[in-house]
């Protein structure tokens, strides 16, 4: 029992500094002056990824091959003067599992993230416009996560999926090609950002 005890005492008190850590991230001038500075060089069409803190942004970081730094992504529409964010996500942060459209600080939150990064792939202004209109549809039908992590069609899209159909589409080409990995084929969000047809503006991370 006093075993037990001392064992629960401890995880309430490292659990309680941790999110005590967490909250203090989240509050800090220093991080919320970075995503705002991140959401001032947003551009129409741009691509954001971020790192997620919890066990299933693990997941999704230890699928990349290339580089293991993001777990999630979403395309950047400019709407009303303001960027918004297009991403597909699950879990208990989205139960009905439709597709989001957040602003930025809801997006980069330091209480779910580590840091932030931002990609411009080297669209035209017509593809821009097919990226726009593509993402606008998948919103616009609720398409839900895709559980099955099935890339062969659209009926529903995880997010790199998203991207990856979203890009490719407006694209006309297969510029995002997919990861063949231990029996599986899937798109990793690095090979969204280890990409020859994308450049880097920013990536930052939260103190």
């Amino acid at each position: 029992m006093l075993i037990a005890g001392i064992g629960f005492w401890y995880y309430q008190a490292t659990g309680k500094a941790y999110k005590n850590t967490i909250e203090a991230m989240a509050a800090n001038p220093y991080n919320l002056h970075l995503i705002d500075s991140c959401k001032s060089l947003l551009q129409n069409g741009d691509i954001v990824v971020r790192t997620g803190i919890d066990m299933t942004s693990e997941m999704f970081r230890e699928a990349n091959s290339k580089d293991k730094t993001y777990s999630h992504c979403g395309i950047v529409l400019i709407e009303d003067g303001q960027p918004y964010i297009y991403h597909s996500i699950g879990g208990e942060d989205n139960p009905d599992e439709v597709l989001r459209r957040d602003n930025m600080r809801t997006w980069a939150s330091p209480l779910h993230n580590s840091g932030i990064g931002i990609l411009r792939y080297r669209f035209t202004p017509a593809q821009v416009d097919s990226l726009a209109a593509i993402t606008h549809s998948y919103y616009n039908q609720h398409k839900k996560f895709d559980m099955q992590f099935d890339i062969n069609n659209d009926d529903k899209l995880y997010c790199a999926e998203l991207l990856y159909q979203a890009i490719n589409k407006s694209l006309r080409k297969a510029v995002i090609q997919p990861t063949k990995r231990l029996g599986y084929t899937y798109v990793a969000i690095d090979d969204i950002t280890q990409n020859s047809y994308c450049d880097w503006i920013c990536q930052v991370r939260f103190k």
